[in-house]
């Protein structure tokens, strides 16, 4: 096991989240007691549904997509977490997580060959031809 007190999670398959998001979520995982946790999340504001039924809206009375509740998923660019909760919890994602909400750009996650082309497809805009979308 490695000799630290906490882990800073921060797999490659994120590419793009900046230094400067690493460091706010190692603070405020620093500053702020009570949470075993903490990661970074994308807002989701999509008609969900589960097992044939919809879980965040009611169909009959269907909102407009930005209206939908605040629903977020991990998308793990950064994780920090205890090694004390990471061995009691067997999860790097703990009970009571805190959440930090990353850009869109910042949330891609490289899973499939489409994310891979379209973060190549980013880097290309924005690294190599300094389009600035990153920012």
């Amino acid at each position: 096991m490695t000799d630290t007190d906490i882990f800073v999670y921060c797999p490659c398959t994120s590419p793009f989240i900046k230094s400067e998001t690493i460091s706010q979520c190692i603070n405020q995982f620093l500053t702020a007691p009570g949470y075993d946790c903490l990661a970074t999340v994308s807002n989701v504001k999509e008609f969900l549904w589960l097992e044939g039924k919809p879980i965040n809206y009611d169909p009959v009375n269907a909102p407009n997509s930005q209206d939908l509740p605040n629903v977020v998923a991990l998308n793990f660019g950064v994780t920090v977490v205890r090694k004390e909760d990471l061995i009691k919890n067997s999860n790097i994602i703990g009970k009571n997580p805190q959440f930090v909400i990353t850009s869109d750009i910042e949330a891609i996650d490289i899973d499939t060959p489409l994310d891979f082309y379209i973060a190549e497809q980013l880097y290309k805009k924005t690294e190599i031809e300094k389009k600035g979308l990153l920012e």
